[in-house]
């Protein structure tokens, strides 16, 4: 276990609030990975997919690299921009 690792465990153990910022931070990682993935299946670069919603490149950039927490409205944007819909999935 790596030391980042061991801290995580441990600060989870002793705080419910750091852990729910843990599975947050999660979630919002993974809608990035999954975002990427999509663009990259439908063949769009993140200047195409910026041009086809009108946002700055950077923003999708952002968005694919975690830095930037996307509203559902922009999600919902990104995923019309991509010819998808967007359908929420709670576990």
């Amino acid at each position: 276990m790596s030391k980042v690792q061991e801290y995580i465990k441990n600060r989870s153990e002793n705080s419910t609030e750091f852990t729910q910022q843990i599975e947050i931070e999660r979630k919002r990682l993974e809608l990035a990975m999954k975002l990427t993935e999509l663009r990259k299946s439908t063949g769009l670069t993140q200047k195409e997919l910026s041009e086809k919603i009108g946002k700055p490149q950077s923003t999708i950039s952002r968005i694919e690299t975690g830095e930037m927490n996307p509203t559902i409205e922009l999600v919902i944007e990104i995923a019309n921009g991509m010819g998808k819909n967007f359908v929420p999935i709670f576990e």
